[in-house]
């Protein structure tokens, strides 16, 4: 059965194909898999794809989609075949992330105190202040345990030659790892036997190490302080999310209209009265998080929750203006800081970006648009992108315009090739560009990645887009065991 499926199967050129070496050879790390996988028949397959599906549906594993100008709910489509990675592999990811962390952590605190990076010529001072997600009022506040990233996903890409690639950090409010926590829920539904006959190392204690780090921020030495997950509501597109975490972690879901401030203090309105809350993880925007201190009409955060937490009478997490650290302009800056702070080199590279706002780099791209990929430096979804190669001459010259009006707000890549896997697409086994993201949690006693995350998948043949609201989907990740 595998036979005919290897045989079919088409690796893209000049890509880095996660299972397949070339042509009928597998890499050994897939070895256990497919020798037990085989055993499946084609009938087989396709009735655990619309398993998956049904379940998919049936627990209402969804996300919203907003670009038709409705919301629109739709499944996030999984595909049944798990993206391997060694325990190598894994090892090292690891490493280059909990040291990217530390040096973003770092760089947060000193951007908002002493701001060292800049007065030392690291960081252009007009990269910072020019950041729509600088917030002055987080000027000398203090953080607990200086913690300022307690949740971060790192998006990861493999280039031609398997080298892996950080595309972005995501440092405000990460989502998809309800998504990794409910693939392999799936996957145990579909392989019961595969994953320890093939030594999958779990994904499952993430909800735990969650919690654990949210109790070890609370501001009162209590023994079972208040922890609440403040979500912006149902119709928000991560609300899936933000209901099986607020369920599995056993906290509160509250919406802004559940918190009141009194005396700089934060209380969760409930039916026997009004109960201090001492941490919140918060899935609202810094913008709509306080009116009376950011945008004036938000009714989805909480009127003086920036004055209690200034007075450290709440934690926040994430902490509130991080979106500085993971401007895509700033991205260009992450390995000068590792190598400032921690005076190391870093472990995980940076894909080669362009800085629009330089005359030189922008008349560069101009010349080389058709092989760049240009991203607004804060947008995200894999909205608003021009993606060069499959642009036409019209599309094209409309977003230069855009460009011009204000380069400080677009960045410029090559396109990089993705690495592709198999997915099990029509009865059939074919190569689909993947990324991933791997989720860390950063508490008092350091970071914790557990091992997986959401591998994502571009699923539109020929796309390198893997965005859920671009008509991507996900993959069960599975990491090894040594």
């Amino acid at each position: 059965m595998i036979d005919n499926f290897i045989k079919n199967y088409l690796n893209h050129p000049k890509t880095y194909d996660e299972m397949f070496l070339n042509g009928d050879n597998y890499r050994n790390h897939y070895a256990n898999f497919i020798n037990n996988f085989s055993k499946e028949s084609l009938e087989n397959l396709n009735k655990k794809e619309e398993l998956a599906k049904k379940l998919f549906m049936s627990q209402g594993i969804t996300f919203t989609v907003y670009d038709s100008g409705e919301g629109i709910e739709k499944i996030f489509p999984f595909d049944i075949i798990p993206r391997i990675i060694t325990s190598t592999e894994w090892l090292f990811i690891e490493k280059g992330i909990k040291q990217r962390l530390k040096a973003l952590n770092l760089f947060l605190k000193d951007v908002y105190s002493n701001q060292f990076i800049i007065k030392d010529q690291i960081v252009p001072i007009d990269v910072i202040y020019s950041c729509p997600h600088f917030l002055r009022e987080m000027h000398n506040v203090n953080v607990p345990h200086d913690i300022y990233i307690h949740i971060a996903g790192i998006d990861l890409i493999r280039d031609h030659d398997g080298t892996f690639y950080v595309l972005e950090d995501n440092l405000r409010t990460p989502s998809g790892v309800s998504y990794m926590l409910e693939n392999r829920e799936i996957t145990k539904r579909l392989f019961p036997d595969l994953i320890p006959q093939c030594g999958v190392r779990s994904v499952t204690e993430y909800p735990a190490l969650l919690y654990k780090n949210l109790m070890s921020l609370s501001p009162r030495a209590v023994s079972n302080p208040t922890i609440v997950l403040l979500s912006p509501g149902m119709y928000n597109s991560a609300y899936y999310e933000h209901t099986t975490l607020a369920r599995l972690m056993g906290v509160e879901l509250v919406e802004g209209r559940d918190l009141v401030v009194k005396d700089q203090k934060v209380f969760m309105k409930t039916t026997t009265g009004l109960q201090q809350v001492d941490v919140i993880y918060r899935r609202v925007d810094d913008d709509y998080l306080d009116p009376l201190v950011f945008n004036p009409n938000s009714v989805l955060g909480v009127a003086g929750l920036m004055g209690a937490y200034r007075k450290g009478n709440v934690a926040i997490v994430n902490a509130v203006g991080n979106g500085v650290a993971d401007d895509k302009a700033v991205y260009t800056y992450v390995p000068d800081m590792i190598r400032y702070y921690l005076n190391e080199e870093p472990i995980l590279k940076n894909v080669p970006t362009y800085q629009l706002s330089n005359r030189d780099e922008l008349e560069h791209v101009f010349a080389n648009i058709n092989t760049m990929v240009i991203k607004k430096t804060n947008g995200s979804g894999g909205y608003g992108m021009l993606m060069g190669h499959a642009a036409s001459e019209q599309e094209t010259e409309a977003y230069k315009i855009e460009i011009l009006k204000d380069p400080r707000n677009f960045i410029a890549q090559p396109t990089i090739s993705l690495s592709s896997a198999p997915c099990f697409i029509n009865g059939k086994l074919a190569p689909r560009r993947i990324d991933l993201r791997p989720f860390a949690l950063n508490g008092p006693d350091g970071v914790s990645i557990v091992p997986g995350g959401l591998t994502r998948v571009a699923l539109k043949e020929g796309s390198l887009v893997v965005n859920s609201s671009q008509g991507g989907g996900s993959k069960d990740t599975w990491v090894l065991t040594s």
